[in-house]
């Protein structure tokens, strides 16, 4: 039996683009090229492909990447405290979920490696076990991202705070973690510097 690519989830997807990237000397690593386009519109096009739900969030005053998005329907979610920490873009963009919502995926937005087909193993991995919080990791097993939180979980997530993100949920619910592998290191890479967009690039290229 084929998989039906036509039917979205209702797991949404929040993709946290606010951060300030200070380790790129004046670049934007959001806005690096990955296969042609910028990488926040590439991961925005990932989760639209995907999920009826897309959410972004972006700090106040950031044009440049909310430009990238045009044309996608993803929802945009402005928030003024960015500057203190991840968990404030993870709380704002729970804030805005939709009730039809029945979980959410969260990936930050600076993570090349990710496919269309590796959120899709999230979705299908979700939807077998809904009340399972769900972490990507690489292929020898190491967590990463993404992580899928249950819809029971929305409130603990509304009430985060701080640079930590949601790792006090996970630790919390330890024992409701299931980890989900994905290729090679997909659920790893993060490029912060441009030393290591450099390296990465050379890699694919070998």
């Amino acid at each position: 039996m084929t998989e039906d690519h036509s039917i979205k989830s209702h797991l949404a997807i929040l993709l946290l683009a606010a951060g300030a990237s200070s380790r790129m000397r004046g670049g934007d690593k959001l806005l690096e090229e990955v296969d042609g386009i910028p990488l926040l519109r590439k991961l925005a096009r990932h989760a639209c492909a995907v999920s009826e739900i897309v959410l972004v969030c972006l700090r106040e005053g950031d044009e440049a990447r909310r430009s990238v998005l045009s044309g996608l329907n993803c929802q945009t979610i402005i928030v003024p405290d960015a500057a203190e920490g991840m968990a404030h873009s993870l709380r704002a963009g729970i804030a805005q979920l939709p009730n039809l919502a029945n979980g959410v995926m969260v990936i930050p937005a600076d993570m090349p490696d990710l496919t269309e087909q590796d959120l899709r193993s999230m979705i299908a991995a979700h939807a077998a076990k809904p009340d399972k919080i769900l972490r990507a990791t690489s292929a020898d097993n190491q967590p990463g991202h993404p992580v899928v939180f249950p819809k029971k979980l929305f409130g603990e997530l509304r009430a985060l705070s701080g640079d930590f993100g949601a790792r006090s949920v996970l630790k919390r619910h330890a024992d409701s973690v299931q980890l989900i592998p994905l290729p090679g290191c997909h659920a790893l890479t993060d490029l912060d510097t441009p030393e290591a967009w450099q390296a990465w690039r050379q890699t694919r290229q070998k």
